[in-house]
């Protein structure tokens, strides 16, 4: 098996951001398998799952920067995956985020990661700006979203998910 390295590790108060595990597969295929997926594109099957496992785990190699997993400190668990996402065919570099484990959800713990995401975006990878591609009907992302201090910034239409919102991140000089 092979390890990527240089990956950073980012700690927050309940949260270990880090790069992927073969052993994270059956957590984040579980969530797109299920209709807690629907925001992203799912539910998926398996093999579809495992295609998107390694769209995460390449766009480490080629882009240099990924979404991270989000551990749980105490149990390393994957709970999810929030950080610096741009794929080919997006608009612009995004800061996206998802909870997996359905009983994690409403803890705060998308808001804890992002913030800690965007901190790294923002300060090791130098981007002035982010945005996060919402679906329209994804109000509890929406919700966090303003919770970030974004504001909305037009629509944009991706050929397989479909319509979504932009939402501006605030830039890195109006962060505290």
């Amino acid at each position: 098996m092979i390890t990527l390295v240089g990956i950073p590790e980012i700690e927050t108060d309940r949260l270990r951001l880090r790069g992927p595990k073969t052993s994270d597969f059956d957590a984040m295929a579980a969530f797109l398998g299920s209709p807690r997926s629907a925001f992203v594109g799912g539910p998926v099957s398996s093999g579809q799952a495992w295609r998107s496992f390694c769209h995460l785990t390449g766009h480490w190699l080629h882009r240099g920067y990924s979404m991270f997993i989000l551990a749980d400190k105490s149990t390393d668990a994957a709970l999810g995956m929030a950080g610096p996402w741009f794929p080919e065919g997006w608009p612009e570099p995004e800061l996206g985020w998802s909870i997996w484990d359905a009983d994690s959800e409403g803890h705060g713990l998308a808001h804890e990661a992002a913030v800690a995401a965007r901190a790294h975006a923002y300060d090791a990878l130098g981007w002035k700006t982010a945005i996060s591609l919402i679906a329209d009907d994804n109000l509890r992302s929406q919700a966090l979203a303003r919770r970030l201090g974004c504001t909305r910034d037009g629509s944009f239409s991706h050929e397989t998910f479909g319509a979504s919102q932009i939402w501006r991140h605030p830039a890195p000089e109006y962060l505290q």
